[in-house]
């Protein structure tokens, strides 16, 4: 049986989605030089270089990095290494990807949206705000409870983030609780006070930026 096509990058995005293509791909290393289609799931500054030597016949997966000529596919989710249900998950396209490789994202549940490259600074600059800068303040908020001496029983503060994940994608804007939302000013003057300044900084100002 033929591979379809190639994957360059054996980090977690790499891993992740041939565990779901299964056989009908090649999971390759960067120094690879398959023949076919490639999809590059590498860091943005090995791209440009590894693109030149597929020309026509690749596409990244980089929600940021604009590369004239080459087209990119971004899933807009965090890979763990695994294959796992990505049933409604953003797919950003831009440009134009070989029509096999985009096809077989969508049959992974991916849904493909055009993003326009002048906007992908944007667009991913949300994404990190969303995902990496979300996982920042779970593990800042671990650590300054860890620091005054609160040790969490069971999962800890897993169970208040999967709650508030499934509040905002049931409910939206709807779905944002706590004293901010309540306009509970005594409550955020106390709980800000309790902070250092590094910290009462970012919660006064993400509290009160929508």
């Amino acid at each position: 049986m033929g591979i379809d096509f190639s994957i360059l990058g054996r980090g977690r995005a790499g891993r992740s989605l041939a565990a779901a293509w299964g056989s009908r791909v090649a999971l390759l290393s960067h120094d690879a030089r398959p023949e076919g289609e490639v999809i590059l799931a590498v860091p943005d500054v090995a791209i440009g270089l590894l693109a030149s030597m597929f020309p026509g016949r690749c596409v990244h997966l980089s929600g940021s990095l604009d590369l004239p000529g080459v087209p990119s596919l971004h899933p807009l989710t965090s890979f763990d290494g695994k294959a796992r249900d990505w049933q409604g998950t953003p797919l950003g396209v831009s440009g134009e990807p070989p029509a096999q490789i985009l096809k077989a994202f969508q049959k992974l549940g991916f849904q493909s949206f055009e993003l326009p490259n002048h906007l992908k600074p944007l667009y991913h600059a949300c994404a990190v705000i969303s995902s990496g800068h979300a996982a920042t303040l779970w593990l800042g908020a671990e650590k300054l409870l860890a620091e005054a001496g609160i040790v969490l029983p069971g999962r800890g503060l897993a169970p208040l983030a999967e709650a508030t994940l499934q509040n905002f994608s049931t409910l939206g804007r709807e779905g944002r609780t706590g004293p901010f939302v309540r306009n509970d000013h005594e409550t955020i003057e106390a709980d800000a006070a309790a902070l250092d300044p590094a910290w009462r900084d970012v919660f006064l100002k993400l509290g009160r930026i929508i």
